[in-house]
């Protein structure tokens, strides 16, 4: 199983977006700064995941996530807006 996940900086205006088949080690490797991309931006909390069955699923729900559309779809999550997705387009879980 590959997931597709989003992780938000608790002091900084920072979002992550990547996959993964192990989660929880993954996160656990960016909240200690084991990340040389996201270690200036540490502490993180996770902000989304939603599973899927192949890479390349998870590969192309990421790229999603890192555009424009799917930017102001993880901003909706935490402000509980309007988003530029389409209804019922997504199964997923936001923290």
């Amino acid at each position: 199983m590959y997931h597709t996940y989003a992780i938000k900086s608790i002091n900084r205006n920072y979002v992550y977006v990547g996959i993964t088949k192990e989660l929880r080690d993954r996160i656990n490797r960016h909240s200690k700064g084991q990340n040389h991309t996201t270690k200036p931006y540490t502490p993180f909390r996770l902000v989304y995941v939603k599973s899927f069955k192949t890479r390349m699923e998870a590969r192309k729900h990421e790229k999603y996530l890192k555009s424009g559309c799917g930017k102001e779809y993880l901003k909706s999550l935490s402000s509980g807006g309007e988003t530029c997705l389409p209804a019922g387009r997504l199964a997923d879980t936001h923290y």
